[in-house]
């Protein structure tokens, strides 16, 4: 039986860093992934792959250029799903390089294989050919990621009815797609594909989507992707989902019915931990099968079995999912390490993306936080009107009190990119003061800081060490000459 220091049961963002971590502090290291190319969930099936197919999609259909060329305007006419696919492929492809060079560079080593727990110090790993293999560790980090919640009542066939896995392996593009589920990923694919001039019906159960985004953001977002054509209905549960021909029909709550020539479900993940076998350690998973953790450490209830990533839940993204899985190893090697921020982005790569980045709007009024906004749309940058870019917003919160950033939301081309502008200032404990004493390049996007800034700016009271005392002015005295006296 192998022994190591620490074993990474998954190769996704959280078990990547986590691995070349230990091995950064001469530990023997061992990651464990079920799949054949390591890389998990966000470079084959999430993360990458959806946002490949946002660049492609946008650059294909020239949908960038299209308020100087007209809606008509396509930089490719008759693009097919392999198109999307070749570039979509040859993007993997390098991830997984790069990666495979990491973990050799390091001396990970790596196994393929699924793990479960036989012991509370041992796994065993099945490879695709039966063979067992028994390895022991001191700790382990649990880094499995999720999987699509596939539901009983939507019969899912590859074919028309996908879930949010098997639509990146679309035989072709639709003229008309449902989408269920307004989450992160719906959003995302549904306005990708409508780039793409895919009529799309976006459904969503609830009445309101992306709750945890600031609502202004969210009222901008939907009018513009109404304008887009996008058909949005919310507030009515999808009760039957038929394939009738070559047609799918849902047929919901409401009496409304939709039909399309294909249907995404995208409505939740699961936790992958169902192969695990996490009852030989004594741990337990909540309904969706995530782990619970300390949020400092990541250490679970079983205090040697770390976990990190999509599978402990919120926030799912990949940049938090590295920063967990560092942080993990560190703890779990007895390392002293660097405290967590507590301000980190939250990007959608939607069509406009959005990224946000401290407290939204309601947040500051749950708190009895007295504040004044700032708006900047980025038509008043001379950098968008230099773009073609006709919407896009940045919103900013500060505090009337103390004049700190309190929040930044932002909607547009370019949106996961300048928000980490508001990330600094945010964890520097920066005021608005800093936008208005700071220049910024010309022409850019940036400059929106500077605009809603300022628009805050003129709405506060000017402190005291800002105010100017005016002078009196001073008389000469006429002096009396020689020649007057």
């Amino acid at each position: 039986m192998s022994r190591y220091d620490l074993v990474v049961i998954g190769s996704g963002p959280a078990g990547k860093s986590a691995a070349i971590q230990a091995a950064k502090l001469h530990r023997k290291v061992l990651v464990v992934e079920r799949n054949d190319r390591v890389g998990g969930v966000s470079v084959h099936t999430g993360t990458i792959p959806s946002k490949t197919l946002r660049e492609t999609a946008l650059n294909l259909s020239g949908w960038r250029e299209r308020s100087f060329y007209g809606r008509s305007y396509r930089a490719r006419d008759g693009i097919q799903s392999a198109d999307l696919q070749a570039r979509l492929h040859k993007t993997l492809d390098y991830e997984v390089d790069v990666l495979e060079h990491q973990f050799t560079r390091n001396r990970v080593e790596t196994m393929e294989g699924e793990a479960r727990f036989v012991s509370e110090n041992v796994i065993e790993v099945k490879s695709q050919d039966g063979e067992t293999t028994e390895i022991s560790s001191d700790s382990f980090v649990i880094c499995t990621g999720t999987k699509p919640f596939r539901p009983d009542y939507i019969p899912f066939n590859g074919t028309t009815i996908f879930d949010s896995d098997e639509i990146l392996e679309l035989p072709t593009i639709p003229r008309s797609l449902i989408v269920i589920g307004a989450g992160v990923i719906g959003v995302e694919y549904a306005t990708i594909l409508c780039s793409l001039d895919v009529q799309v019906t976006l459904v969503e159960p609830r009445d309101s989507f992306l709750d945890f985004i600031d609502s202004t953001l969210i009222a901008e977002f939907t009018q513009q992707i109404r304008e887009m054509g996008i058909d949005l209905r919310l507030g009515s549960k999808v009760e039957l989902v038929e394939q009738k021909g070559d047609f799918v029909e849902i047929s919901m709550e409401n009496g409304r019915h939709v039909r399309a020539e294909m249907l995404l479900f995208a409505a939740g993940r699961m936790g992958a931990t169902e192969a695990l076998n996490l009852d030989a350690v004594g741990l337990e998973t909540d309904h969706r099968g995530r782990i619970t953790v300390n949020r400092e450490t990541y250490q679970s209830e079983v205090p040697h079995i770390y976990a990190a990533g999509d599978v402990i839940g919120f926030p799912s993204l990949a940049s938090t999912s590295l920063q967990q899985g560092r942080v993990a190893a560190c703890h779990a090697l007895d390392t002293p390490t660097l405290p967590q921020s507590p301000w980190f982005p939250y990007g959608i790569y939607s069509v406009p993306e959005m990224s946000t980045c401290g407290m939204s709007e309601e947040e500051v009024q749950e708190r009895g936080i007295p504040y004044e906004i700032g708006l900047a749309r980025f038509s008043e940058t001379s950098r968008g009107h230099i773009m073609g870019i006709e919407n896009g917003m940045l919103k900013m919160l500060v505090s009337l009190k103390t004049r700190r950033l309190l929040g930044v939301q932002i909607m547009g081309e370019g949106a996961t990119e300048l928000i980490h502008i508001a990330q600094a200032v945010l964890n520097l404990k920066g005021t608005v003061d800093y936008f208005i004493e700071n220049t910024f390049n010309y022409p850019t996007l940036a400059e929106a800081y500077k605009i809603a800034g300022l628009d805050a700016f003129n709405r506060m009271p000017i402190p005291e060490q800002y105010k100017v005392t005016p002078q009196k002015k001073k008389t000469k005295s006429k002096a009396k000459t020689k020649e007057s006296k």
